[in-house]
C-alpha cells in the first residue's frame, strides 16, 4: 500500500502524508502523542474518512477486505452472538460455530454469548470488537488504541492472534511504546499533523536521530528488553 501527498483538514488541524509505504504482511505502528494524526490517519486509510488531497493505492485491496477497529467501539443493537457473525453475514459467510464458541470461550465471553451486546462492559465491549474485526479474515486490519484497554489474558491472547496472523497486513495505533515494541515490525511517529519518520522498530525505538522522537521516548519512560 502507498500513500502519496495524503492531506486532511479537520478544524485547525491538517494532516500532510507525502509519502507512505506499508509493506504488506507486515506489523505497522503508529506512534505519536494525542492529536498528532495517527487516528486520522488510520480513519483515511480504513475509508471512514475521505482525503481532501492525495491518493491510498491499496494494491489490489478493497473495502471488504479492511476492517478497523475504533477506540469506542460500535455495538450492534443485539446480542453478543449476532455483533460477533455479522462481518461473515454480509460477506454471506456460514459461521463456523464451534470456532465461534472457542474464540468466546477464550476471551472468556461465551457465557455471554446470547447477552445485549450493549450491556457488556467497556472492556468486553472492546475484546468483541476485537473478534469480531478478525472473525471474517481481513487482509488489513486497523487497531485504534483497543489494545491500551485491555490487560492480563485478553491482551495476551490479542497479541498472538496478531502475531500468529499471516496475509493479514496491521497497523496499530498506540501512544503506548511497548505495545507498539512488542507487536510491530516497523514504526511511522507522527508530529503535528506528518510523519517524520519511519522505519524498523529498532531504529525507532532504539536508534532514532529525531530529537522528537527522543524526547516522547524518554516522556514514556521507555524501558524494554531489546
Amino acid at each position: 500500500m502507498k500513500i502519496i501527498n495524503l492531506q486532511k483538514r479537520l478544524g485547525a488541524f491538517n494532516l500532510d502524508i507525502e509519502n507512505l509505504e506499508l509493506e504488506s504482511g507486515c506489523i505497522h505502528g503508529f506512534m505519536g502523542d494525542n492529536g498528532s494524526g495517527k487516528t486520522t490517519a488510520a480513519k483515511l486509510i480504513a475509508g471512514i474518512l475521505k482525503p481532501d488531497k492525495g491518493e491510498i493505492q491499496y494494491g489490489g485491496l478493497t473495502p471488504r477486505d479492511i476492517t478497523m477497529i475504533l477506540q469506542k467501539p460500535y455495538m450492534l443493537h443485539t446480542t453478543v452472538y449476532e455483533n460477533l457473525i455479522y462481518p461473515l453475514k454480509i460477506r454471506r459467510i456460514k459461521p463456523d460455530d464451534t470456532e465461534i464458541d472457542n474464540l468466546l470461550k477464550e476471551f472468556e465471553l461465551f457465557d455471554k454469548k446470547r447477552q445485549y451486546a450493549r450491556t457488556l462492559s467497556s472492556g468486553e465491549q472492546q475484546k468483541l470488537a476485537f473478534l469480531r474485526a478478525v472473525i471474517f479474515k481481513p487482509k488489513l486490519v486497523i487497531v485504534d488504541e483497543t489494545l491500551s484497554n485491555l490487560s492480563g489474558k485478553s491482551l495476551e491472547l490479542s497479541e498472538d492472534i496478531i502475531l500468529k496472523s499471516k496475509n493479514i497486513t496491521w497497523i496499530i495505533v498506540s501512544h503506548q511504546p511497548n505495545i507498539i515494541s512488542n507487536l510491530c515490525d516497523n514504526i511511522h511517529f507522527f508530529s503535528n499533523g506528518r510523519i517524520i519518520e519511519s522505519g524498523k522498530k529498532e531504529k525507532v525505538l532504539f536508534n532514532s536521530d529525531d530529537p522528537t522522537v527522543k524526547a516522547y521516548m524518554k516522556k514514556q519512560a521507555f524501558e524494554i528488553t531489546r
